[in-house]
């Protein structure tokens, strides 16, 4: 199968260019023409692709190298943007910043490549004129395999400056496709982890969302910007299917023999399917879309619930996922909730399977900020100044609803939280870089970590997580 669907790569020369507005301008932009448009973010980041999917209409998906594998990211790529008329892919951090230690790896100019996509530079350019030629000259030829296609000149300050620029960026053999003038800057309300999440601020995130549409339309050239996208190379292979996953060896590492015994078809249909409940609602908005459409494919029927809102999980809950967030925001609502608190205590008192990250983790604590919690761990969680951020490669050391003990994932930590352990539950995670440490809790049918993991990665824990759920 081959993928030729255009597609644009938006990336800049380092974080704070402007990216996320022009990539979501540009999404919203294209489909206010009408065009169905695939929305795609590099790297692990969720709250982006909640702004992309309020600009197209779709499920915004993420395409990081490093939790997913570089052979990955095409498949996921095709899966997502299947049927559509044009993809917009938003970089992450500089061009080529990838994962710390990994050179190229999970880069912005990594993923172009893979993609065969051509990529428009996003430039501040509200602190040089002539310069700025270098500067596009510099990313345009550090790498003769990413084909820099375009440049969007972002903050200038007046039609004498835009002239500069120009004149400037003549002699660097890029063409200008856009100029943003700095007093229509948008701005997106953020907090210690970024951007606030369209869930927690959904009629202002509209209005956000036009006004980038809007600025885009007015400064960029959308059908130099489209025939751009149509010189895209085009991608060999299938397109990722969570149901082939079902039934394809995972990516994993396993070091234990017991790992084969993961290896077998989704259920039949016949089968009753457990129902799995997913936490949602706005402390709860960090979720990859791959893992909804694993667990349903694995068997599995899917219902969301809000926790700040429902007192009890769904009717016949056989399993609880919960996802990463906000809690920290929410510690007060969270906690007021006490029916729904105790239900999620007694469901895993009962053995059922139940997969909770970061957020979800703080949530299964005993308190958060001196708030009473759900009290599934002998654990309590606190907010704290320092911020934890990046890559992780890890080992499961337990047998878990999850994986087997040897099962290897990449993740990926983001918070500013700490967790004082007490005691009684064994680790879930032997976190190989960048220090050696066990990380997480595994109890009866819990597994509770600060790693954000991509199933797409290792189909299997979805597969188990189910099996787990038919017969606990």
């Amino acid at each position: 199968m081959t993928s030729s669907v255009p597609r644009l790569v938006i990336a800049a020369p380092s974080s704070g260019s402007g990216k996320t507005t022009v990539a979501t301008g540009l999404m919203a932009a294209f489909a206010a023409r009408g065009l169905a448009v695939s929305p795609h973010k590099v790297g692990p980041d969720y709250i982006d692709p909640g702004y992309h999917a309020l600009a197209t209409g779709r499920v915004g998906r993420n395409l990081d190298a490093y939790l997913c594998g570089p052979e990955l990211v095409g498949p996921l790529f095709a899966h997502g943007a299947g049927g559509c008329d044009i993809a917009v892919v938003e970089g992450v951090m500089g061009m080529y910043d990838g994962a710390a230690g990994e050179g190229e790896l999970a880069s912005t100019a990594h993923v172009a490549k893979l993609l065969r996509a051509p990529v428009v530079l996003v430039v501040d350019a509200s602190s040089q004129s002539r310069s700025v030629a270098a500067l596009v000259h510099g990313f345009a030829s550090w790498d003769p395999e990413v084909r820099v296609g375009g440049v969007i000149l972002n903050k200038v300050a007046s039609d004498r400056h835009e002239e500069l620029l120009r004149e400037a960026l003549d002699s660097a053999g890029v063409p200008v496709l856009g100029v943003l003038r700095r007093v229509a800057q948008v701005d997106t309300p953020s907090r210690h982890l970024g951007l606030v999440p369209v869930a927690e601020r959904r009629g202002e995130a509209v209005d956000a969302v036009g006004a980038m549409a809007a600025q885009v339309s007015r400064g960029c050239d959308l059908d130099a910007l489209m025939a751009l996208a149509r010189s895209a190379g085009a991608l060999s292979g299938a397109a990722w299917d969570a149901a082939e996953a079902m039934t394809s060896p995972t990516h994993g590492h396993p070091t234990r023999p017991a790992e084969k015994q993961e290896q077998k078809p989704t259920p039949h249909a016949e089968e009753p399917a457990p129902r799995v409940a997913v936490a949602g609602g706005s402390a709860f908005t960090f979720s990859y879309a791959e893992h909804t459409e694993l667990l349903t494919a694995a068997g599995a029927e899917v219902v969301p619930f809000d926790p700040l809102r429902d007192e009890r999980l769904p009717e016949g809950t056989a399993g609880l996922v919960i996802g990463g967030g906000f809690p920290e925001v929410y510690a007060a609502e969270l906690s007021a909730n006490e029916p729904l608190r105790k239900a999620v205590a007694d469901l895993a008192e009962s053995g059922a399977p139940v997969a909770a990250e970061c957020a979800g983790l703080l949530y299964l604590c005993q308190e958060l900020d001196r708030l009473p919690m759900c009290g599934v761990l002998d654990a309590t969680a606190r907010m704290s100044e320092r911020l934890t951020l990046g890559y992780r490669d890890a080992v499961a050391v337990s047998d878990s609803a999850l994986a087997v003990a040897g099962t290897r994932m990449r993740g990926h930590e983001f918070h500013r939280t700490v967790v004082e352990p007490g005691s009684g539950a064994a680790p879930a995670w032997g976190v190989r870089a960048p220090l050696r440490r066990v990380e997480g809790f595994v109890q009866r049918g819990v597994h509770a970590s600060y790693l954000h993991t991509h199933w797409a990665s290792e189909p299997g824990v979805a597969r188990r997580f189910v099996e787990r759920c038919r017969t606990s």
